[in-house]
């Protein structure tokens, strides 16, 4: 697998099928990583996340300012599901990152989790009315990544990969949906821009 970088102006594309989110973040030496449903492009090069109100990973968002948004595949289902089970929060177990595999990228301070589909590193644009009232927390890409067998070209490739790569979608209780086939219409030709 070959990690590439993504243009800026189109790192909203990563996240507008709306697939279900890892978030991580560190402090210090402290990482630890949540899944996030509620995850969203909010302009070309800003995205919001809503990290539930005293959550590990939040703590470490507000102390240190980055982020980073990861989109996993269909192959990392259980560990969404177990970076994301209520019952699994760093505050009660210490080892919850102990089998997550994690890496950098180009010097970035921000841990980013092997195997996934993309990658958004994000510095936090403090919005205290927001984060307080509403958990929504806004980021400002500074560094956009993808695996190339599966995002190139500013668009996915979810028509020409197997299943095991394509992007998971939350439903409720442990169930997730992939993303698939292409529809294009005459209207909106597919291109680069």
């Amino acid at each position: 697998m070959a990690i590439i970088k993504v243009d800026l102006q189109k790192s909203y594309r990563i996240l507008n099928p709306g697939a279900t989110t890892l978030v991580s973040a560190k402090h210090g030496d402290d990482v630890n990583a949540m899944a996030i449903t509620w995850a969203q492009a909010l302009d070309y090069d800003k995205v919001t996340i809503v990290p539930h109100n005293g959550s590990y990973t939040r703590t470490l968002i507000e102390k240190s300012g980055y982020f980073a948004v990861q989109i996993p595949t269909a192959a990392q289902a259980e560990l969404v599901s177990e970076l994301g089970a209520e019952n699994n929060s760093r505050f009660d177990n210490a080892d919850k990152m102990k089998n997550v595999e994690i890496f950098y990228q180009d010097d970035s301070r921000v841990p980013l989790i092997a195997g996934c589909a993309a990658w958004l590193v994000c510095k936090r644009i403090p919005e205290p009315h927001n984060e307080q009232c509403y958990d929504l927390f806004i980021g400002e890409v500074v560094a956009a990544y993808a695996d190339e067998r599966i995002f190139d070209g500013g668009h996915w490739l979810f028509e020409k990969i197997p299943d095991e790569l394509k992007t998971l979608h939350y439903v409720a209780g442990g169930r997730y949906y992939l993303d698939g086939k292409a529809v294009d219409t005459k209207r909106t030709p597919v291109s680069d821009e």
